[in-house]
């Protein structure tokens, strides 16, 4: 750590709610991930703190941990690239033992970095996904009016014969290859980035939207287990597409959220649908056997994440309500028996 970093503190703190300075390297503040809380404005549960010479951001609401840099870069990505500019040319003019003295230039360091060669998965080596696709393909335009962030699009497929792709992965799966047609590939992948299921999902009116295929029926059929930090907070949701707009964020593309492995972290998300009598069940369920359960307030009336980010929510904001309506145990049932209209 240097003054760059405290300077930096300095700079983003306005930005900051409830920020304040405890000590020489521990600073306190809203969550600006998670909002800390929407009932209580003065709650602040952030801190940046030092460990050995460096500074990490930790929330203890939401238990979202990261770097300085990366906190800096999510709170303003235009001073973020000051602030690596900046350390940079410290690099260049800094005092150190043995080292140039300060103000002389230290040249730029070389960097012999082999170009990366990527590998095409095999399960998906004649597809092309949504990230290569020509921009007027037609395919691009319902990602595009989903609103799925372009960071995802890399690992998500335009297959143009879906019937004849999975055959070759599991001969026999369609008897028929009558009524062929084309589907968007989701690669359900294990922690390694093997892939163990895929969905298909249809563009058009087919009698299936979605069509799951399993590779590997000895794992759990968990869409996001790649990306997840299983120390961190979990949020699991039913369907992958809404997974993809949260942080740490698996979906199980079915309306029992219950993952008993994840457990003592998961937040259990469920679609906002008070009426459905199969939602209201599992989310009795999942208030008995003691999980975080999410009960959507009234204000809200999009039916799942992907519908709030389309009516004009942000992230944030979405984040914002989970965790002000994130309830368990007997308090879970008090609200939930007030939210549910069956």
């Amino acid at each position: 750590m240097n003054y760059i970093d405290t300077k930096y503190i300095s700079l983003i703190s306005p930005r900051l709610r409830n920020f304040t300075k405890k000590s020489d390297y521990l600073w306190n503040f809203s969550c600006p991930y998670c909002g800390d809380s929407q009932k209580n404005r003065k709650k602040a549960r952030g801190f940046v703190y030092r460990t050995k010479s460096d500074l990490f951001y930790k929330c203890h609401n939401c238990a979202y941990g990261t770097t300085l840099s990366k906190l800096i870069e999510f709170v303003d990505n235009n001073l973020h690239k000051e602030y690596v500019m900046e350390r940079y040319k410290e690099g260049q003019t800094s005092t150190g033992r043995g080292g140039k003295g300060q103000g002389q230039s230290i040249s730029a360091p070389k960097f012999n970095f082999k170009a990366p060669v990527f590998k095409k998965k095999k399960d998906f080596e004649n597809l092309v996904s949504f990230a290569e696709l020509d921009v007027n393909h037609p395919a691009v335009e319902f990602l595009e009016q989903r609103k799925l962030p372009q960071k995802t699009w890399n690992d998500i497929y335009f297959c143009p014969k879906f019937f004849e792709f999975t055959n070759k992965l599991v001969p026999n799966k369609f008897k028929s290859l009558d009524g062929d047609h084309p589907r968007m590939i989701i690669p359900f992948r294990k922690e390694d980035g093997t892939v163990f299921a895929y969905q298909g999902r249809a563009f058009g009116n087919e009698p299936q939207k979605y069509i799951t295929i399993i590779l590997d029926s000895k794992y759990p059929k968990i869409f996001g287990m790649d990306r997840v930090i299983p120390s961190h907070t979990i949020n699991i949701v039913e369907g992958p597409f809404d997974s993809l707009f949260l942080p740490n964020c698996v979906a199980v593309a079915q309306s029992d959220l219950r993952v008993p492995q994840f457990k003592d972290k998961a937040v259990l998300i469920p679609d906002n649908e008070p009426r459905n009598k199969e939602v209201c069940k599992q989310i009795s369920k999942f208030i008995d056997d003691g999980y975080n359960v999410v009960i959507w307030p009234k204000g809200v009336e999009s039916k799942d994440i992907n519908e709030m980010v389309l009516s004009g929510m942000s992230v944030l904001d979405i984040l914002n309500v989970i965790h002000s309506n994130t309830h368990r145990g007997l308090h879970a049932r008090t609200v939930f028996n007030n939210w549910k209209r069956i």
